[in-house]
This record gives structure tokens, C-alpha cells and sequence, in this order.
């Protein structure tokens, strides 16, 4: 067992899978030579050469092109957009031709690549630098998409992500790189398309993503501490596949839902799944279910905006407490 940081666990997740396998190769904007903008591919092209890691220029489109490519005549590309608003510029790639050509040709042709960056707001970068974009590509047919909130689930999710047939957006929590956690020793691969109860509860279930998740577990250990309300926090950790077996039996144990979710809120992640609790659990729910999100505004840079939009313990906290006392 080691103590990583969550950046630490990125290049870790990276070197796992390319040793165990040649045909895995990286690419992007400073990641070879600098080790990467946030500093999570340290020493990678040090341990695989020039030839598998790569920096490229500054062009969305051409990272995602040569990956396309790659992975079109058999390789397995893992490409890094720098931070996740930069999607806009390639969103053609993520949009028509990575999750559609599998479908275009009948199987024939297979995109084996994952699309991995930075993000999400809690850094100060303003709105062009700062969004949480995982509604983009949830809403898309034929993609996988995932974020993790632990250094562990970050190799265990970067594994599975790589050894999947299909294309894989891979969003890493950019407030999160310093956050330190256990990570077991040896190979750690996870499967997509799975959600993990980090924290049992009676009273209610609350789902939560990426930066998101300890917040959620800091607001539920004040509920159970301050109001002796009892909390089961989701880490939802894959949107596309999405266990909605995992979320609605924690519903149907909990008879309550809520979400924390850092996209604004119109069209969130959270307005899916609770048309799905809707339609799947209505008589498991003794109350309508609850958004808590950020608002549909574009991000500021000045910190005290930014903390005041952003779902934060307290809010988390009190919106529970208010809708379960009411």
C-alpha cells in the first residue's frame, strides 16, 4: 500500500497500462519532455522512449486526428486535451467520429482510445478555463465516459478505460491533483460502468462526482454529527456506462435522493438520472428528488465568486437537512 496523490496516480495509471501493453501509446500539448502542464506524466518519457510518448502542438483537432488514426491501424492511443473547455475546439472528433465510426462500418473498424483532461472549476482560471464539461460528452451516443475521485480509482478507471473497445473521455478533477489517498500495491483495473457507496446510510442517498464526492462525505458526516441525520454518499464515478442497479438500491434503502453535481444545472448529469429514479423507483421515494448544482452562469476567477456558486459542504449540508425536516 502507498499514499499517492491524485496526480501521482494519473502517471502511475498511464505507465501500468503501457507496460503491460506496446500498443498503448500518449500524446499531447507538454507532456513528454515538461511532464505535463499539471505535472501528472512525470517520467513517462523517460521510461517509454519518444517513440510512445509524445508532445505534440497546439492543435485540439491535429491530438485527436493522430489519435483517431492510431487508433483506426491498431493502436491504443491515450490523448490528452490540456483542460476539458478545450473539447469545444476538437468536439467534431468526440462528436462524429470517434463514438460513430464503430456504427459506420458495421463493426469493422474499432476506436480503441481514450481522451483524458483536466477538469472542472476551484482553481481560479475563469470561465474558458474552469468548466465542468461531462454533460458534453455524456449526452453523446457511442461514448464511455468517467470521472474519478480517488488516486486508486484513477488507475483502477484509466485501466479499464484503456482496455475498452470504444472511446473513453476521461475527465481528471483539476482541484484534485494535490488530494493524497491509498493506493494499493500491484495492477488495479476497475470496470466501467460502476458506482461505489463510499459511505452507508439510512436517510438518504446523495450521488456525487469527482471534486464533488468529499464534499458530499464531509456534509454527510456533519448531518449524521450535528442533526443525527443518517446519509449514503454514491461516488457515481462512470456516467456512461451508468449504474443505475447501485444508485436505485441505494434509493430504495434511503427513500431519498439528491444530487451534487458541479455542471450547471440545466441538462447536469443529475437531471438524467433523476428522470430515470422517476420513471424506475417513483413509489421507493418519500420525497421529490433534489438538484444541488451550480448555477447556469459562466465561471468567475475572483475566489470568493467562484467558492459562492460552486456546491459547497454547507449548502450540501443544509439543503439535506432542510428537505428532510420539512
Amino acid at each position: 500500500m502507498a499514499e499517492l496523490t491524485y496526480r501521482e496516480a494519473v502517471t502511475r495509471g498511464i505507465a501500468q497500462e503501457m507496460a503491460r501493453d506496446p500498443d498503448v501509446i500518449f500524446f499531447g500539448e507538454d507532456v513528454a519532455k515538461p511532464g505535463g502542464v499539471f505535472k501528472t506524466t512525470v517520467g513517462l518519457l523517460e521510461q517509454f522512449g519518444p517513440k510512445r510518448v509524445r508532445d505534440c502542438p497546439i492543435s485540439e483537432q491535429a491530438i485527436l486526428g493522430a489519435a483517431m488514426g492510431a487508433a483506426m491501424t491498431g493502436l491504443k492511443p491515450i490523448a490528452e486535451i490540456m483542460f476539458s473547455d478545450f473539447i469545444a475546439v476538437c468536439f467534431d472528433y468526440i462528436a462524429n467520429e470517434f463514438p460513430k465510426t464503430r456504427y459506420m462500418t458495421n463493426g469493422q473498424v474499432h476506436i480503441p482510445l481514450v481522451v483524458r483532461t483536466g477538469n472542472g472549476a476551484g482553481s481560479r482560471f475563469g470561465a474558458q478555463h474552469s468548466q465542468s464539461v461531462e454533460n458534453w460528452c455524456m449526452m453523446i451516443p457511442g461514448l464511455k465516459v468517467v470521472a474519478p475521485s480517488t488516486p486508486r480509482d484513477v488507475i483502477g478507471l484509466m485501466a479499464a478505460a484503456v482496455r475498452d473497445p470504444d472511446p473513453v473521455i476521461f475527465f481528471e478533477h483539476k482541484t484534485l491533483y494535490a488530494v493524497k489517498g491509498d493506493v494499493p500495491d500491484g495492477e488495479i483495473v476497475d470496470q466501467l460502468g460502476t458506482a461505489t457507496i463510499v459511505r452507508p446510510g439510512k436517510d438518504a442517498t446523495i450521488l456525487a462526482l469527482a471534486m464533488m464526492v468529499p464534499r458530499a462525505i464531509e456534509a454527510a458526516d456533519r448531518l449524521k454529527a450535528e442533526h443525527g441525520i443518517d446519509c449514503e454518499v454514491v461516488d457515481v464515478r462512470s456516467l456512461v456506462p451508468l449504474d443505475m442497479q447501485c444508485i436505485l438500491g441505494s434509493v430504495a434503502r434511503t427513500h431519498r435522493l439528491f444530487t451534487v453535481e458541479e455542471n450547471p444545472r440545466l441538462c447536469g448529469w443529475g437531471a438524467e438520472i433523476v428522470s430515470i429514479a422517476a420513471e424506475e423507483a417513483f413509489y421507493d421515494l418519500d420525497g421529490p428528488p433534489v438538484r444541488i448544482t451550480t448555477p447556469h452562469v459562466p465561471l468567475p476567477a475572483a475566489d470568493t465568486l467562484e467558492d459562492m456558486i460552486l456546491p459547497t459542504v454547507d449548502r450540501i449540508a443544509e439543503t439535506v437537512r432542510r428537505s428532510l425536516q420539512a
